[in-house]
């Protein structure tokens, strides 16, 4: 079975410039997880807005990250099946429109083998992926590694000239493709003159003889009738001395018969019909003596009529031998044959016009390439005006970022030009390569910044750690961001900072314990006190009464 996944519609955040993204598509209602670690046996349900997820260092935070990746077709690693146990299970249900309920699920067992569903019904994972994918993205605690490399970099510009990059697109690829036929021909002229030459003489040769289905067969039996005259005319010869030319003959008895019967056919109707059968037999042998005469005295051979029998039998049979094994088999050839001869004799004469269109296309990409640029070129400061104000806020008041455009030495299927982000966070130095001068908490941040204002692709975003590096005033912004984010999407953060945590509309909490002499991970929703001691520990490692009064702090903030 196929199924695609039908992708939520995402646009970018609220910005001058940059559309405000939309809500739309299924969130993430439940998740199931079966022996998946430390994880026995979990069911987590989900509301909209912004779900954060802590816990003691160790205690497991990011096992739910990896369950969700499972859905997503991520590498099943039989390492992450709980000890003991034979499989693990991972299945999450989406609410639908209109009250229905999709699921998803994924099997692992330690075999190394696997079975992922939709719906119930068996699929295959990278078709789990690609419907996943269309609900859920993930940034993984390392994936702002991603911004380094300049296709990624270009894409997030490309998001904004969609209708400019898929002109580009199908011009480049019409150009390729007739520059790939083009060199196709060049490359081959050789071997197609010899291909030529070889299909020219085989239709030509089977064309001189002119075969028709069919027509060996009454040759055959003409070869060997001009091949035994001689016996045929004895025969004949043995036949009319029988019939008619013998002392004693066949006529002559069978008309002194009719004589016989005069007298008595007088006066008997049978006699009389008998006579006048017997005289219709004499009139039948006399016409047979009359084509023996002539078969008998047809005796002498025709040599140019036998040669020429001969002849045609040959040239046949050697059209079977070379093409066959029969004549409609070599009548199919010829038709193949000239089929491909056409087809060679009609390259020869499109390579001179082909390189005149490849020359046209080659310009027709180039101008859309051109358009493109211009595109980009007007999309890319807007676009960096709103992210760089998010990264200001995330605690880089000085931060510095722009796209920029260097042309390419040749057309690539992106476009004329490469695109890289350029980056500071210092005041007074210059711009560079965000790859060279970022940190990875500086790259994290400017993930961040991505995500918000051009929003996520799906309607669910999970953040696994991607505040390291961070805190004070930058962990608040950085929940501001997020929640900012949960107001158009589904949100779910696993995170180490309280700052991030009091602002989550949901708190769950992660824990590890022992059960049976077991080691067991848990996840609960937290209620209002124990959020309030969470975050406490959070700030200071233990609920004391200036930790507890700093984490109400915190939550009036949010509510604030």
């Amino acid at each position: 079975m196929t199924r695609k996944a039908r992708a939520a519609t995402a646009s970018p955040a609220p910005s001058p410039s940059v559309p405000a993204p939309a809500v739309a598509g299924p969130h993430l209602a439940r998740l199931e997880v079966r022996n998946l670690a430390t994880i026995r046996d979990l069911t987590l349900e989900f509301g909209p807005g912004f779900s954060a997820f802590t816990g003691e260092t160790g205690a497991g935070k990011s096992i739910i990250v990896d369950a969700l990746g499972l859905l997503l077709g991520s590498r099943a690693n039989t390492d992450l099946i709980r000890t003991g146990e034979d499989s693990l299970l991972v299945t999450g249900f989406w609410g639908e429109q209109g009250g229905d309920e999709s699921s998803a699920s994924r099997r692992v067992t330690t075999q190394g083998r696997g079975t992922a569903r939709l719906d119930g019904e068996v699929v295959s994972v990278r078709e789990l992926g690609e419907w996943a994918a269309g609900r859920l993205t993930i940034h993984w605690q390392h994936s702002a590694v991603s911004l380094l490399t300049p296709a990624n970099q270009r894409s997030l510009l490309d998001r904004q000239v969609g209708a400019e990059l898929a002109t580009y697109a199908a011009a480049y690829r019409a150009w390729m493709d007739a520059r790939a036929r083009l060199d196709t021909l060049r490359t081959n002229e050789r071997e197609r003159a010899r291909q030529l030459d070889l299909l020219s003489f085989q239709v030509r040769e089977i064309t001189s003889v002119g075969p028709q289905p069919g027509e060996e067969e009454p040759l055959t039996a003409e070869l060997t009738r001009l091949s035994n005259l001689e016996t045929i005319a004895m025969g004949a010869a043995g036949a009319l001395e029988l019939l008619s030319d013998g002392e004693t003959s066949a006529a002559g008895m069978i008309a002194d018969a009719v004589k016989a019967l005069n007298a008595g056919a007088k006066y008997d109707e049978t006699s009389a019909q008998l006579q006048r059968d017997l005289r219709e037999a004499l009139d039948s042998v006399q016409a047979v003596v009359g084509e023996l005469r002539g078969v008998a005295e047809d005796s002498a051979p025709d040599g140019e009529e036998l040669a020429r029998v001969e002849a045609r039998l040959s040239a046949l049979g050697k059209l079977r031998a070379k093409y066959g094994p029969t004549l409609e088999d070599v009548l199919a050839f010829q038709a193949g044959a000239e089929e491909e001869l056409a087809a060679l004799t009609q390259d020869e004469q499109d390579a001179g016009t082909l390189e005149a269109e490849v020359g046209r296309l080659e310009g027709e990409a180039r101008r859309a390439g051109e358009a493109l640029d211009e595109a980009r070129t007007r999309k890319a400061g807007p676009l960096a005006e709103a992210l760089v104000a998010v990264v200001r806020e995330l605690g880089m008041p000085h931060a510095r970022l722009e796209f920029r455009l260097s042309p390419l030495p040749n057309p690539s299927p992106s476009g004329l030009s490469d695109v890289t982000l350029h980056f500071t966070a210092n005041p007074g130095e210059a711009l560079g390569p965000l790859a060279d001068v970022a940190s990875g908490g500086e790259l994290s941040r400017v993930m961040l910044a991505i995500s918000t204002v051009l929003g996520a692709d799906t309607p669910s975003v999970v953040f696994d750690e991607v505040d390291a590096g961070i805190g004070g005033a930058a962990a608040l912004a950085v929940a501001g961001q997020l929640g900012r984010l949960a107001r158009e999407r589904q949100v779910l953060v696993v995170t180490h900072l309280a700052q991030i945590a009091a602002h989550a509309d949901h708190h769950y909490k992660v824990e590890k314990g022992i059960e049976d002499g077991r080691t067991v991970s848990r996840v609960r929703l937290l209620s209002p006190q124990e959020r309030l001691e969470e975050i406490a520990r959070m700030l200071s490692g233990h609920a004391s009464e200036a930790a507890l009064g700093h984490a109400r702090e915190l939550l009036a903030g949010r509510l604030a």
